[in-house]
């Protein structure tokens, strides 16, 4: 199968492990991976605070970059919820845009949706030696509905031990540009997530997103839990090799300390 990957901005400009690692993935499991030169942001930011106009730009130009492709993966919840959710409210019944979206959103995938539900796989033949708790963030959990989807590819992972998050349908606090507005109420929250996260004895905490990482592996970094956290695809895209000494995660923080102080 041919996918297009839409990297999306945090990704890209802090995370580019992530986008590596689905293009690992995909390519192990024998599919060609493609990367559109023309992508840029998705428009959440912008929708978000009310700027409908700019977004409406960017999503035309989502559009117009991934019209064509058989499937596109995006290795963030919010970003694809934001694509296949609030595109639709960006052009209103009837419009041009509308009539794309609606032909391009059932073809936009989360990773985890991807791997389960159209190339039909569970077991991508990860190796992972380590005990691991999952966090269910937001968008994942409530937009796109993921449901088992990602703990049923973790379970099949080789040497991961995989533990029950308390509180684990609770946000982590981030919620973009929330933790700028509402940056105590969201530092609290994500206190209770790292909390809980450490409570399980995993050593790493994985998601969907990696701003919701971002985020608690701040709180984590700043309390030197020694937690590390990970994006789900880099834990799938692990094999044995990858294990010849060196850390099978980021650290906690190490690459950037979150949203909030």
């Amino acid at each position: 199968m041919r996918i297009a990957l839409f990297i999306t901005c945090v990704n890209d400009t802090l995370f580019p492990d992530t986008g590596r690692a689905v293009v690992r993935l995909l390519e192990r499991l024998g599919h060609e991976v493609v990367f559109p030169e023309d992508q840029t942001c998705c428009g959440q930011m912008h929708y978000n605070t009310g700027y409908r106009r700019p977004a409406s730009r960017l999503a035309v130009r989502f559009v117009r970059t991934f019209e064509d492709s058989d499937a596109v993966v995006v290795p963030s919840g919010s970003c694809a919820a934001m694509i296949r959710d609030n595109y639709p409210r960006l052009g209103g019944s009837g419009s041009r845009l509308s009539r794309k979206v609606a032909a391009l959103a059932p073809r936009v995938y989360d990773l985890t949706e991807l791997l389960v539900d159209v190339l039909g796989v569970t077991d991508v033949g990860a190796y992972y030696p380590h005990r691991v708790v999952y966090h269910p963030t937001c968008h994942g959990l409530r937009m796109l509905g993921l449901g088992d989807r990602p703990y049923a590819l973790l379970r099949a992972v080789r040497g991961l031990e995989l533990v029950e998050l308390p509180g684990a349908a609770e946000c982590c606090g981030f919620g973009g540009t929330f933790a700028v507005k509402n940056g105590d109420v969201s530092s609290a929250m994500g206190a209770d997530k790292a909390r809980h996260a450490l409570e399980t004895g995993a050593e790493v905490l994985c998601a969907v997103d990696n701003s919701c990482l971002m985020h608690i592996g701040g709180v984590l970094s700043r309390q030197r839990a020694g937690m590390k956290v990970a994006h789900i695809a880099e834990i799938l895209a692990s094999t044995e090799k990858d294990f010849g000494g060196a850390a099978p995660a980021r650290g906690a923080g190490t690459e950037k300390e979150g949203a909030t102080r």
